[in-house]
């Protein structure tokens, strides 16, 4: 049985159903990596003053290299949450695990809005801040490869790759109300009341979005390829073993095709306003505003991207972005480096088109690349592993970096030659536009 939708004008509508599916996988994807984002902000603002106290007073680039190192720590449990919502929502389901996985990324951001900081509780705060953070990772492990499978199985096979843009721009989504927040709250209130309080505010709001999330998610109907693989009773009893067995290859590429990406993204989620207030001195709310507006072009051309993949294939946007990324990762640094906060704008902006194309067709690709019975553990593992190779510790790197250079162009060096490994990897997948999902 195919998924091709034969019908020319039922390919051109869009059901309700569907609409709810693009809906749901858009809201949920965009609430949990918000949850996500707002660490990795508070990261570089806030959190080595307040929990790493002792190391922020003795050498405060240090702490703030730590800072960013817990970051990247969730990112290593990536793949366990990977495995366990991999191999569940091939054997359950996909709607059962998005469910699962936003109660605990929510739960665990909410949290660490009422966490004690180290002068309360001393070295307990750190760990328990880690911890959170583990779970955090765990819960974005699994994330993903069920949003993704849920909005490229619901999909028209003439319209996967827009369709599955709408999860991929929930990164963007989720970034832009992380960073909106965060400048809403220090351009009302002084640093002081922002270090001592302020801070909380964005995870305490994560509550709020849970449940929006939760009942929009509930009301999405099951992926109709896994309901056929049900019927058909193709589910294998060891998925991940099989996985392992067949499509190595295949998990290994995802992998090395999010590296670039993933560490680019990270680096503007996380590093650019950092280094523009710490390093440039530049205003922070400016700064926040700023990085939040050219956010969306990251939100445009993702979406775009995806749409565009439709027509071009899955492997040409992807080489388009990344070489376009490769291009512009050391010259975008001499911008940013005027301090002026028009050039900061436009250097991440630019950035963005790289990104979007680079990213809006991942959901179909990552699909297309799997058999159905371990599509969601594959997608989810090479998601994982992709991201513990690119953006868990970018945002380290680039400060050690700077640290050990006292050169930004350096860290553009980092990514270009993070985007030439990545393009070298997608160039070796055969495009995968149009196959049966079913297969």
């Amino acid at each position: 049985m195919s998924t091709a939708v034969t019908d020319p004008a039922r390919a051109e509508r869009m059901s309700p159903e569907e609409r709810k599916v693009l809906a749901g996988t858009l809201v949920g994807t965009s609430i949990e990596w918000y949850d996500f984002f707002i660490y990795a902000q508070a990261a570089g603002l806030v959190l080595a003053p307040l929990f790493l106290a002792p190391v922020a007073e003795s050498n405060p680039g240090l702490a703030q290299v730590l800072s960013f190192a817990t970051i990247g720590i969730s990112f290593l449990f990536r793949p366990l949450g990977a495995i366990v919502a991999g191999y569940l929502g091939d054997k359950l389901g996909r709607k059962k695990m998005l469910v699962f996985t936003l109660i605990m990324m929510g739960l665990s951001t909410s949290l660490i809005g009422v966490l004690p900081t180290y002068a309360a509780i001393g070295i307990a705060a750190p760990i328990l801040l880690i911890l959170l953070r583990i779970l955090q990772g765990f819960s974005a492990g699994g994330e993903w490869g069920g949003a993704a499978l849920m909005a490229v199985e619901h999909a028209p096979n003439g319209k996967r790759g827009f369709f599955g843009a709408f999860p991929q721009i929930g990164v963007p989504v989720g970034m832009i109300l992380a960073t909106f927040t965060l400048w809403l709250l220090t351009s009302s209130m002084s640093p002081e009341a922002f270090l001592e309080w302020g801070w909380r505010v964005p995870f305490l709001l994560s509550i709020v979005l849970i449940i929006v999330g939760y009942v929009i998610r509930r009301a999405v109907e099951e992926s109709p390829v896994f309901e056929e693989l049900l019927r058909r009773r193709k589910e294998s009893s060891a998925p991940l073993g099989q996985l392992f067995r067949r499509n190595t290859k295949q998990v290994l590429l995802t992998a090395v095709i999010f590296i670039a990406n993933n560490a680019a993204g990270y680096l503007l989620i996380a590093y650019f306003a950092t280094y523009a207030v710490a390093a440039l001195g530049m205003d922070r709310p400016t700064v926040l505003l700023a990085t939040t507006l050219a956010s969306f072009g990251w939100l445009i051309f993702t979406l775009w991207g995806g749409r565009l993949s439709d027509r071009l294939g899955r492997v040409r946007t992807f080489q388009i972005g990344y070489v376009f990324l490769a291009l512009w990762a050391v010259p975008m640094w001499f911008l940013i480096d005027t301090g002026n906060i028009v050039w900061y704008f436009v250097a991440l902006f630019v950035m963005t088109f790289g990104l979007g194309l680079s990213y809006g067709p991942q959901a179909a690709l990552y699909a297309e690349m799997f058999p159905a019975n371990v599509r969601y553990s594959g997608v989810s593992i090479g998601y994982a592993l992709g991201a513990i190779l690119g953006g868990a510790f970018a945002p380290m790197i680039a400060e050690a970096l700077m640290n050990a250079f006292h050169a930004s162009w350096t860290i553009g060096l980092y990514i270009a030659i993070a985007a030439v490994i990545s393009l070298i990897g997608v160039s070796l997948v055969k495009e995968t536009k149009g196959v049966d999902l079913l297969d």
